[in-house]
């Protein structure tokens, strides 16, 4: 059984169709898979569908049925989701100290990783799944296997 954690730039390809949904569908549709998140990640799709309204990308309506399905996936254990810790908010500061000045990792990306690092020193998560170029790469520097569904 593998573990995959997935930030909000990963997930939200679950629910609207754009590149990388298929191989976000065919890692989440493996019954033998476990796809964990953040609790961070509901406010994080929220702002996600809003940017998309705003751009006219999808229509309120679409958005709306999105975060329905999400809270559905959640109910039904299809996705797990973590709290936030005090020793990931730690965690997440040293990421920032340690790659926003060079590489431009923003605040939340890091909190989402500083989750995942947890989940895979506990052993929940083998894989870190994110469509975020720079999110990637600093996960690969902290060792984490990544998939970036835009670029399988």
């Amino acid at each position: 059984m593998a573990g995959y954690f997935f930030d909000s730039s990963a997930l939200v390809k679950l629910y609207h169709v754009e590149a990388g949904t298929p191989t976000v569908d065919q890692i989440v549709q493996a019954s033998d898979n476990r796809v964990r998140i953040s609790r961070l990640t509901g406010a994080e799709l929220t702002s996600a569908f809003a940017i998309k309204i705003r751009t006219q990308a999808i229509r309120r309506e679409d958005a709306d049925l999105f975060l329905r399905q999400f809270h559905t996936d959640i109910a039904a254990g299809k996705l797990e989701v973590f709290s936030i810790t005090e020793s990931d908010f730690a965690m997440a500061e040293v990421l920032v100290g340690r790659y926003a000045f060079d590489l431009r990792l923003r605040a939340l990306d890091a909190l989402q990783l500083a989750v995942a690092l947890e989940l895979r020193n506990q052993k929940l998560v083998d894989h870190f799944v994110a469509a975020d170029r720079i999110l990637c790469e600093v996960a690969r520097r902290e060792g984490l296997p990544v998939i970036n569904p835009e670029h399988p």
